[in-house]
C-alpha cells in the first residue's frame, strides 16, 4: 500500500492549457478560473492561494476479490480549509484520477461560496467500474476506503463529510458511516461523518433526488425574470418548454420527473451512457423509467427515435438543454451545434471554457 499527502502541484498541472485535445478535468477548472478571474480586483497570490488544493490524498489498497487480490486507485481531496468541515462526493469510476478529484473538490469550493453554504470543498474517488462488482464486494472495498480516510484523518463530522456522487448512492454512505463508527466507538456526533445515508440509518427524505430539484429550481428562479427569458428568445413560462437531458442518473431522472409533473415542461430527450431517445412531443417520465428497469436501457423507447450516440442529445432541437452526466461535454467542437438557447448544468463542468466561448458567441445563456 501506497499513500501520499501534497498540496499545490495538481491545481498548477494544465494551467494554460489549450483544446488542442480532450482536455482533463483539470484543465478545464484552471481555465475557468483564469477567465473568471480577470474580472476581479484581487492580488495575484490571493487568487492562487483561492486556486490551490489544500490536500490531497492518494491512496493503493488492496481486497480479495473473487479468491485474488486486487489492488484499488483511491483518491480524497480537500480544496479548501477556509471553512470547515470540508464537503463533497465521493465518486466510483473506472478512469477517474487525482486530477479530476482535485478539480471537483475545487469546484465544491465555489459552490458552496456562491450561495454561502459554510463548508470547504472536497471530493473523493475510488477507481473502479461498479458494475463489475457484487454488492458484498463494493462493500469490503468501501469500507476499507473508508479505513483508510480515517487513518490520515481525512473524513469526520468536522474535519471532511463525504456524500453521494457518480456511482455510489446511499448504500455506499450507509457503509461508510458504520464503518466510521465501529473505528470511533465515543465519537458523540459519529453518525454525522457522512451525508445521504438511508432515512433509517440517519439520512433525512429528499436527499436522493435533492440535486435534480436544484436544477429545477434554477430553472423556476430563471424563467421569474423577464429580461433573462427574453435573453434567450423565449416567452413565457417553464410550463410547456421543451428540453433534452442528457444523464438519466440520480440527477437527471429526478430532474425530468420532477419537471414535468410540477412545473409542466416537456421532455422531449433523454441520453444515457449508451444512446440517446426524442420524441418531439415529448416523453413519459414514468414509462421511460419502467422501460429501462425491465430492458436495463432506455434504447427502443416505443415511440420515440434512438440513436447510439450518447452525445447526440446535446444537438436535439429544444429550449432547454441540461447536461447532467460527465464533464467536457460540451466543448469547442460541437457547441456551435447546439440549437438549446438556454443551457442548465446539471453535471460537474461540464462545458470546457472553449465550449463556454462558443456558445456565448452563439447568443447561448448557460
Amino acid at each position: 500500500m501506497q499513500a501520499m499527502v501534497s498540496a499545490e502541484h495538481a491545481m498548477d498541472k494544465g494551467k494554460g492549457m489549450t483544446e488542442s485535445h480532450t482536455p482533463s478535468m483539470l484543465q478545464v477548472f484552471n481555465n475557468h478560473f483564469d477567465r473568471a478571474a480577470r474580472y476581479l480586483k484581487a492580488p495575484a497570490d490571493l487568487l492562487e492561494y483561492i486556486r490551490a488544493c489544500h490536500s490531497l490524498y492518494s491512496i493503493k489498497f488492496p481486497v480479495r476479490i473473487r479468491g485474488e487480490v486486487q489492488i484499488f486507485h483511491a483518491y480524497r481531496a480537500e480544496h479548501s480549509h477556509h471553512r470547515t468541515p470540508t464537503k463533497g462526493g465521493i465518486r466510483f469510476a473506472p478512469d477517474v484520477d487525482l486530477d479530476e478529484v482535485a478539480a471537483l473538490a475545487a469546484l465544491m469550493t465555489l459552490k458552496c461560496a456562491i450561495v454561502n453554504v459554510p463548508f470547504g470543498g472536497a471530493k473523493g474517488a475510488i477507481a473502479l467500474d461498479p458494475k463489475a462488482y457484487e454488492p458484498d464486494e463494493l462493500e469490503r472495498i468501501t469500507r476499507r476506503y473508508t479505513t483508510e480516510l480515517v487513518r490520515k484523518n481525512f473524513i469526520g463530522p468536522a474535519v471532511d463529510v463525504p456524500a453521494p456522487d457518480m456511482g455510489t448512492g446511499e448504500r455506499e454512505m450507509a457503509w461508510i458511516a458504520d464503518t466510521y463508527i465501529m473505528l470511533n466507538p465515543n465519537e458523540l456526533n459519529s453518525l454525522a461523518c457522512v451525508t445521504g445515508k438511508p432515512v433509517a440509518q440517519g439520512g433525512i427524505h429528499g436527499r436522493t433526488e435533492a440535486t435534480g430539484r436544484g436544477v429545477q429550481y434554477a430553472l423556476r428562479e430563471f424563467f421569474r425574470h423577464a429580461d433573462l427569458v427574453q435573453a434567450t428568445r423565449m416567452q413565457g413560462e417553464l410550463a410547456g418548454k421543451r428540453i433534452a437531458v442528457q444523464g438519466f442518473g440520480n440527477v437527471g431522472s429526478h430532474f425530468a420527473r420532477l419537471v414535468q409533473a410540477e412545473d409542466g415542461a416537456v421532455i422531449v430527450g433523454i441520453a444515457e451512457r449508451d444512446g440517446t431517445i426524442y420524441a418531439p412531443d415529448g416523453l413519459d417520465i414514468q414509462a421511460v423509467l419502467q422501460w429501462r428497469e425491465a430492458t436495463g436501457s432506455i434504447k427502443h423507447f416505443p415511440d420515440a427515435t434512438t440513436f447510439d450516440d450518447a452525445k447526440a442529445c446535446l444537438e436535439l432541437d429544444c429550449d432547454i438543454l441540461v447536461p447532467a452526466a460527465l464533464q467536457n461535454q460540451i466543448t469547442a467542437q460541437n457547441a456551435g451545434r447546439i440549437k438549446a438557447p438556454l443551457i442548465a448544468e446539471g453535471a460537474n463542468g461540464p462545458t470546457t471554457a472553449e465550449g463556454d466561448a462558443v456558445l456565448r458567441e452563439h447568443g447561448k445563456i448557460v
